[in-house]
């Protein structure tokens, strides 16, 4: 008896072990855990540890975090005829767990399902330029779609994605085709303004470098300009301080150098000078030669005579002024 009652007592304590095994349970912080009693809803559990009555009530736990599900590809006629193979991608949240778990009975199947439904109408509503162009107004429209039929299950669905929308091989060769062309003339189109740039540009430094030299041979003629001007002041001015005489006696001094080069025309106030001779002729009593004429017309007579003193009167006045 002793023997059969220690063996009670342990398959008593291996029970209740179970029983209290069976009768804890925890969840985890993104969980939220669903009480069913003898087959009816009972209670919603928060996350930690909780107990419940085995065999009597039972748990379905409900993950809270955001999901993704894959919108297998399928062909969607667009509004133009052409197909074209598309996919997405579905993301949602779970906001009441209660809903999802009893008001649909495979809620990935039905989202997929309701995804591939709601994407063929609206891209056959649409041209295949507006399709391939238009993605963020497909996720925005799939989107607001879905979330009018996923709120009675108590889902979310923040986004939608579309992955890929290929059009047939022989579109997508002449649009190929097409994008080639485009860039080609873009190309050509940069590669003129560029040559329209740089004559604009070289014309505009040889206009710059002409005006530059004028600028400059203006400058450098402004320069001599009064630089003669400065030498012929200083002249006047050494002119005004030299004696008349002394200026005479350098005149008639160089006149026979000058008279070596034939018919010359000397650059002298000739009147001043016969006048300054018959002032000195009042004093050394000395004869004047006449002043002379001028050649009259282009008389061919006229050519080779000289109209300078000849040396031996140059001494002769050199002699007076001294």
């Amino acid at each position: 008896m002793t023997a059969f009652a220690g063996a009670a007592l342990i398959i008593l304590g291996v029970f209740l072990l179970i029983m209290l095994l069976l009768s804890v349970k925890v969840i985890r912080p993104y969980q939220k855990g669903l009480v069913e009693r003898l087959g009816k809803f009972n209670r919603i559990l928060e996350p930690g540890i909780h107990f419940i009555i085995p065999f009597m009530e039972r748990v379905k736990v409900v993950d809270m975090r955001e999901h993704v599900v894959d919108v297998p590809p399928q062909e969607v006629i667009c509004k133009d005829n052409v197909v074209v193979t598309v996919d997405a991608v579905v993301y949602y949240q779970i906001l009441d767990p209660v809903k999802v778990i009893y008001n649909v009975s495979n809620f990935l199947m039905a989202i997929i399902k309701l995804a591939q439904t709601n994407l063929r109408a609206i891209i056959g509503e649409m041209e295949l330029d507006e399709t391939l162009s238009g993605r963020d107004i497909i996720n925005a429209k799939l989107r607001e779609e879905l979330d009018k039929i996923t709120d009675r299950w108590g889902v979310k669905i923040t986004r939608v994605e579309i992955q890929r929308i290929d059009p047939p091989k022989d579109i997508q060769d002449a649009m190929a085709k097409q994008m080639t062309a485009e860039r080609e003339k873009r190309a050509m189109i940069l590669l003129a303004e560029g040559k329209k740039e740089a004559a604009i540009k070289e014309a505009e430094g040889q206009k710059q470098a002409a005006i530059l030299k004028a600028e400059g041979e203006k400058q450098r003629q402004i320069l001599v300009a009064e630089g003669q001007a400065e030498a012929i002041r200083k002249v006047l001015e050494a002119l005004k301080l030299a004696d008349e005489k002394y200026l005479t006696l350098q005149y008639i001094e160089k006149m026979p150098e000058l008279a070596k080069y034939g018919n010359l025309i000397v650059p002298y106030d000739t009147e001043a000078l016969i006048g300054l001779l018959r002032i000195l002729q009042k004093v050394k009593d000395v004869p004047i030669p006449e002043p002379p004429k001028p050649p009259k017309g282009d008389n061919p007579e006229n050519e080779g005579v000289s109209t300078n003193p000849s040396e031996d009167e140059l001494k002769k006045l050199k002699n007076l002024m001294e």
